[in-house]
């Protein structure tokens, strides 16, 4: 197969198998991670273009907070669909690596990528978690959760290691201060910094317009 087919197969195994997800993880969010990391992809230097698409596909393949924490089942699952349509050694070891560390792991916790492909992957997975897309998926997944929406008695939590955010079980609203209003300022890109820019903004009006209505004043 060429670089093209494999992509194109990669991408309609992905949304065959995520096409009824509900919890704002599903086929169309991986989507637009791929749309996203083309487009910074293009005022970037030295862009291995194959191993960026199949990384930014399938980023969320299997998320830990699906696989009762386990932090290597989306490695594990890039590797098994790669090996199985015959791609190099090479690129899988990069897919794999990307996708093993794009995970925002807490307000504590750096999440460097060695790479420029890992970089423009992590970039626009954070950009699809901000903005106006980002306040769905984020309600989406409180309700997948059973979260309480909004409780003023339960403030947000700094997690200073991974473990302490993935056994949060704080509000809805309380994940835009965990993590949504910090990943501005964690862009590795220029142009996913630039692009931050705008959806966050978006967050903060949102928020803005959340507490008026519910104190009553809007």
């Amino acid at each position: 197969m060429t670089n093209e087919e494999i992509i194109e197969k990669t991408r309609k195994f992905l949304e065959e198998k995520f096409a009824a997800e509900g919890s704002g993880h599903d086929y169309w969010h991986m989507h637009r991670v791929w749309m996203l990391a083309r487009r910074i992809a293009q005022y970037e230097q030295d862009v291995n273009m194959f191993n960026l698409e199949l990384a930014a596909l399938l980023h969320d393949i299997a998320d830990w907070k699906f696989h009762n924490g386990d932090e290597d089942a989306g490695a594990r699952a890039a590797r098994k669909w790669l090996a199985s349509i015959h791609v190099s050694e090479a690129t899988i070891t990069h897919v794999e690596d990307i996708v093993r560390n794009v995970s925002y792991k807490g307000a504590g916790i750096e999440t460097n990528m060695a790479s420029i492909e890992g970089k423009i992957v992590q970039d626009a997975d954070r950009l699809d978690a901000m903005g106006a897309i980002g306040i769905a998926r984020t309600f989406a997944y409180g309700g997948w959760k059973d979260r309480p929406m909004y409780d003023p008695a339960i403030t947000p939590e700094q997690h200073n290691s991974f473990e302490a955010y993935k056994n949060n079980n704080g509000t809805t609203i309380n994940h835009f201060y965990e993590k949504l209003l910090l990943l501005k300022d964690r862009m590795l890109t220029k142009t996913g910094t630039k692009m931050a820019e705008h959806r966050h903004k978006v967050l903060e009006q949102f928020l803005d317009e959340f507490y008026a209505e519910w104190d009553g004043k809007a």
